[in-house]
This record gives C-alpha cells, structure tokens and sequence, in this order.
C-alpha cells in the first residue's frame, strides 16, 4: 500500500482534475500521465519506468519503497507491472475524495432515472 503522503499528493490533485476537466478530461489526463511513466518498450509502468519518470509528475519526493508499493497495490493480474487499466484505477483508488464525488453522482443520476421513471 502507498504511504500516507504518496496517497495526500493524490488526494489533493485527481479531485480538482476532475472538476477542472471533466469525466472526459480527466481520463484523456490520466492517458496522458501513463504515457509519461511507462517503459515504452514494455508498453507497461515497471518499477523502474515509474522511478526513472515520476519527477515528470511531481512524485520525485516518494522513495523506492512507496514507489514500489504503488506498482504492487495496483497490479491486479500479477504481472508485476501497470497496464493502463490499472494505474487508472489505482489513481481512482488513492484519491478517496473523488471516489466519494462519484458516489454522489452516481446516487444523484439514479436519482433522476427513477424520478424519470415514476
């Protein structure tokens, strides 16, 4: 699991992507922060790929340790790697504020269906 400050820098940052961007923007955004911490070779984000490019998104304070743990709490199919599903999922995960906000949407748009509906 990412330490405490890895998971504040997210927290912080992915909400006001989100409102600042949009659902569509902050995909194409999270797209984007993939491309730029992947092995190009791999087509994945390995350990070394995040260490050697993670200044590029402000994380050059996290150590080997949190980074480390970053590429294991996200890595579902047990690849020892990121795909690009995964570390958009693992974005979501460490920002537990926009997962509350997505909660709310989602409870909001059923909301309206069902207003809809009846």
């Amino acid at each position: 699991m990412a330490s405490k400050n890895s998971q504040a820098q997210f927290q912080d940052y992915l909400p006001v992507m989100a409102n600042k961007l949009g659902g569509d923007g902050l995909i194409d955004e999270l797209c984007n922060g993939f491309n730029l911490l992947m092995d190009s070779e791999k087509g994945v984000i390995t350990f070394e790929s995040l260490k050697r490019n993670s200044a590029l998104l402000g994380l050059q304070d996290l150590s080997d340790q949190d980074l480390q743990s970053m590429v294991v709490e996200g890595d579902f199919d047990g690849d020892g790697a990121l795909n690009q599903l995964e570390f958009c999922v693992l974005m979501f995960r460490l920002s537990p504020e926009l997962m509350e906000g997505s909660h709310l949407w989602l409870e909001q748009a059923l909301q309206g269906e069902l207003k809809d509906f009846f």
